[in-house]
């Protein structure tokens, strides 16, 4: 068949209208080869953003602030496509690690399509689902940056076809792995064909590098620098590059040892080698690695006559553990029936099948370690932030999280936040133990808002206005700058100062503003200067007397081009496919509408 006389023939076609005609083009222009191809599903959250842009309002009284010194952790509240929209504005290419455990598609009213549970029978079952994946994990893919990391935790229903559509979405190059995480230490007794204890974990870098993973550093103690199926070699040891735990004296070789003195004698004063000698022995090293080795502040030990010497390397020069791909105890890292008494500690309402904590932070300290900014958009029980905190609590790190959840049932209010709160605060345990919170965190608590895409005069103010908690959370500045004035809001942090001035006409009313924010700081950053425009335009004339202080950008215009690329059409806007536009696209593996 030619494909251009039909899609001739299509443009001919009566009684249609033109997004059906370009869903037509683009039907016959997307070739279908090995992949994945499923027809791409109405979703009501997707429709909700045609006419609308998404906005996060703090819930204030649900803020736990502990010092601005300590990481601000978020929390939204609201749709996941909605939030990860708005946080393309405010962290685009910013996060290191991403971690999610989204919905099985079990059939067993795990996974919730436009408000109705997607039953086994469902002949669009996967489509709902890949549809559900795609438009998230793309705007996750965003966030990312150039060298960041994302883990999706899933079971064999949806196994297979996540691979394939992670493979389109982050690059069949970039995957990692495909980790194995013994889910339970009690697999199904009745099961007739497999009691399965596994779950998996996929692993993509957005741009594969050639990074290390670590799960540690190799045990600190010493270690025998003699290896019975080596060859005989022989090692210059220079003064004092041994220590000895037997008495001090004068030793010779003794054919009975396992480490022959092949000079004419060792001197030990001290418990340490006062003059430099040569050994002969199985040895693990020739002499170069043992010289680089000295240089690094590894030491040697000899504890008996039998000088079986070991070597015990400084802490700063361990070598660190690279993981296999199987997450079990033996990594200590627990199961669904621990996370479930980590739950029941807290005194919180059951949640069906929590991730432990002991997995989201070996997952969160594989690649990143102490300063990362970790992303969860199925927050679920809340167990990344938890673990986010206990990793800062252990090693001094200045780890940020981000959740998003929905509120269905009230898990949000109750569960994410109320676990988290009490992580931070403290807590008394079941057995009426007090627990002591960790409470060099602040928690910040959104919700995910809207305003009309329509950009009228009105819009672009309120837009502008509403803005201003994104760019709290873009800049991780939260602290206000004193004033009753309306026309302008700015904030202040170790590390950010940015004021947003609303109305353009107090641009030179700012000024004082600006140098008193510019006196303040403690940083080397410019202040960030956000100023209502009707278009691209941020004065940048007007504010020539404080140009050497300031970055400036013109809202809301910085908004809709973040947005931009990753909104739907808006519902009255009609583009159709025309052939040239279809270049590149036979290379895809996906059907999609002509948006």
């Amino acid at each position: 068949m030619n494909k251009q006389d039909l899609i001739s023939k299509i443009k001919q076609l009566d009684g249609i209208s033109q997004d059906e005609r370009a869903y037509l083009i683009n039907l016959v222009n997307t070739k279908k080869k090995y992949g994945l191809v499923w027809e791409d599903k109405p979703e009501d959250f997707e429709e909700q953003l045609r006419d609308n842009l998404p906005v996060l309002k703090e819930v204030k009284e649900k803020a736990i602030i502990n010092g601005e010194d300590n990481p601000n952790h978020i929390l939204i509240e609201g749709d996941n496509l909605h939030a990860l929209t708005a946080l393309t504005f405010t962290h685009e290419g910013k996060i290191d690690v991403i971690y999610i455990d989204p919905p099985y598609n079990t059939g067993n009213k795990d996974f919730v399509y436009n408000d109705t549970f997607v039953d086994f029978e469902d002949s669009f079952r996967h489509s709902k689902w890949l549809s559900f994946m795609y438009k998230r994990l793309q705007n996750a893919k965003r966030l990312l940056n150039e060298n960041g990391v994302i883990f999706i935790s899933i079971d064999d229903n949806e196994v297979a076809q996540l691979k394939l559509l992670c493979n389109d979405v982050f690059g069949e190059n970039n995957f990692i792995t495909q980790f194995l995480w013994e889910k339970t230490s009690t697999p199904p007794a009745l099961s007739k064909k497999v009691r399965k204890k596994m779950e998996y974990i996929l692993c993509y870098e957005k741009s594969r590098d050639n990074s290390s993973y670590s799960i540690g550093k190799v045990d600190g103690g010493d270690v025998p620098l003699l290896n019975s199926g080596n060859a005989t070699g022989q090692l210059h040891f220079p003064v004092g590059s041994i220590k000895f735990n037997i008495p001090d004296g004068i030793y010779t070789d003794n054919p009975e040892r396992k480490v022959r003195i092949i000079s004419d004698q060792l001197i030990v004063k001290d418990s340490l080698n006062t003059n430099a000698v040569i050994l002969e022995g199985n040895f693990k090293w020739k002499q170069e690695m043992l010289e680089k080795e000295i240089i690094l502040g590894t030491h040697f030990i000899i504890k008996t006559e039998l000088f079986s010497i070991r070597f015990q390397r400084r802490e700063d020069n361990l070598k660190t553990k690279t993981p296999t791909n199987r997450l079990d105890k033996e990594l200590n890292v627990g199961t669904n029936e621990d996370a479930k008494k980590e739950i029941d500690e807290l005194s919180i309402n059951y949640f069906d099948y929590p991730k432990p904590v002991s997995l989201i932070k070996i997952l969160a300290n594989l690649k990143y370690k102490q300063d990362s900014l970790i992303l969860d958009f199925f927050a679920g029980s809340g167990t990344t932030l938890h673990a986010t905190m206990a990793l800062n609590s252990e090693d001094g790190g200045n780890r940020q999280c981000i959740l998003v959840t929905n509120n269905e049932n009230n898990i949000c209010e109750e569960v994410t936040y109320e676990r988290n709160k009490r992580v931070i605060q403290g807590y008394t345990n079941a057995k009426g133990v007090a627990v002591e919170g960790l409470k060099n965190n602040n928690l910040r608590y959104y919700k995910s808002e809207f305003v009309s895409r329509d950009t009228s005069l009105k819009n672009k103010r309120e837009l502008t206005f509403l803005a201003t908690e994104l760019l709290c959370i873009k800049e991780d500045c939260y602290t206000a700058f004193p004033s009753k004035e309306k026309w302008f809001k700015a904030f202040t942090s170790k590390t950010a100062q940015f004021i947003v001035i609303y109305d353009e006409v107090r641009i030179e009313d700012s000024f004082e503003i600006i140098e008193a924010l510019h006196t303040q700081k403690t940083n080397d950053n410019p202040v960030k200067v956000y100023v209502f425009s009707h278009g691209q335009y941020p004065f940048t004339e007007d504010f020539e007397e404080v140009l050497p202080l300031i970055t400036l950008c013109a809202l809301p215009d910085a908004i809709y081009k973040a947005y931009q690329n990753v909104l739907p059409k808006k519902k009255r806007e009609v583009v159709p496919v025309l052939e040239e536009d279809a270049v590149g696209e036979e290379e895809n593996l996906f059907n999609q509408d002509a948006h």
